[in-house]
């Protein structure tokens, strides 16, 4: 899937057929956001990368937003360095992540922003980094993404020169 197909028609997943991802796929999502740019190539983020089945359980019970998670193959702990750019960065490559799961037809969504202080104690992670998402991957119970997306009409949101004139 070019990439442009996968922006069009990617959609958040919330449930996952009880079947294995592939190791090369896992070795791809991993590499999208190891490769994603970064301001002034500073990289600051960190992956945890979870497929233990009572981890991932542990991960739907701590996400008050996505308890899905939980029965997910693959989950990714996603972590920035608390810095001006770290959330910044670290979305770029949350969104590498899950086009490249989706090109490879395995859905993804972001869980996260609120709640998230209890992953610290049970990974480890340091104080001064900040958790933003965990992201639940596997292959989709319902196919999906076939482009119909509820959006604002283009001239509502994409102006031409200066806000207030719709480029369309």
């Amino acid at each position: 899937m070019d990439t442009f197909e996968s922006v069009r028609t990617v959609l958040a997943v919330r449930a996952y057929q009880d079947k294995p991802l592939p190791a090369e796929a896992i070795q791809r999502i991993v590499d999208a956001a190891h490769l994603t740019a970064s301001a002034s190539n500073r990289q600051p983020w960190h992956f945890i990368v979870v497929q233990d089945k009572a981890m991932l359980k542990k991960l739907g019970e701590l996400a008050a937003t996505g308890p899905y998670v939980a029965q997910a193959p693959l989950a990714i702990v996603v972590i920035a360095e608390d810095t001006p750019r770290g959330l910044s960065d670290t979305s770029r490559a949350i969104q590498s992540m899950v086009l490249t799961a989706w090109s490879d037809g395995i859905g993804s969504n972001w869980v996260g922003f609120a709640g998230m202080q209890g992953l610290h104690d049970v990974f480890g992670i340091p104080a001064d980094q900040k958790v933003i998402a965990i992201l639940p991957f596997g292959y989709p119970v319902k196919p999906g993404g076939k482009g119909k997306k509820n959006r604002k009409p283009i001239g509502e949101v994409v102006h031409r020169e200066m806000f207030g004139r719709p480029y369309a």
